[in-house]
């Protein structure tokens, strides 16, 4: 009896050294999962995309408007056109830069600075003393007509001026005469009439620049 009481006593001592192994390991394994578990690296968190609103091109700077081309008067236009200074100053001298520029129509022709270069020396100069003033607006009023004339309603005959005297116009097929003078360059727009760009002072009759 003593040897089976033993026995049985032997056999479950071992069983609980062996459960006794089993149980730490197993705690241990669950352990270690926990820890994987938790060390495990997070996802990388994706960047937002910006979209940046697209650059709105700047407005253009207005430029002024210009007077040759844009609405000024006869003076503008010849002012701005550089060819006739010496026919502004003389527009100026004989005081009909307010009259040019008033609301019109005219039709100008107009001499280029060559073309008073060529009158004879000195008649110029005198032209512009403050004593032959009256001779100089004669003179410059004989180059306007009281009307719009383009240079395709201009037709041979004579054309009464502003100065009273007439003046002798020729059109055919090779271009446009007044007087002797020619015109190298017809309709240029202005926005109380119209220019005709001459290459000669036209003198009336009226007036004998010897005299001057």
């Amino acid at each position: 009896m003593k040897s089976s009481i033993s026995l049985k006593f032997s056999h479950r001592f071992v069983g609980l050294i062996a459960a006794s192994i089993v149980l730490p390991v197993a705690i241990g394994c669950s352990n270690q999962a926990d820890d994987t578990a938790t060390d495990a690296p997070a996802e990388p968190e994706v960047a937002e995309e910006v979209t940046e609103a697209p650059e709105v091109p700047a407005e253009p700077e207005e430029q002024a408007a210009d007077p040759a081309t844009e609405g000024g008067t006869i003076v503008d236009v010849a002012a701005a056109n550089g060819s006739f200074e010496t026919l502004v100053a003389a527009v100026q001298a004989a005081g009909l830069a307010e009259t040019l520029s008033g609301d019109g129509p005219f039709t100008v022709f107009a001499p280029t600075d060559e073309a008073f270069a060529a009158l004879p020396e000195g008649v110029l100069d005198a032209l512009l003393l403050p004593e032959n003033q009256e001779a100089l607006t004669q003179i410059l009023t004989y180059h306007v007509v009281p009307a719009e004339v383009p240079a395709s309603d201009v037709a041979t005959g004579t054309v009464a001026s502003v100065a009273g005297e007439d003046l002798n116009l020729v059109a055919d097929p090779n271009g446009v005469t007044v007087n002797e003078a020619t015109v190298v360059q017809p309709d240029v727009e202005a926005s109380n009439g119209v220019i005709h760009v001459i290459d000669a002072v036209l003198l009336p009759p009226s007036v004998d620049p010897a005299a001057l």
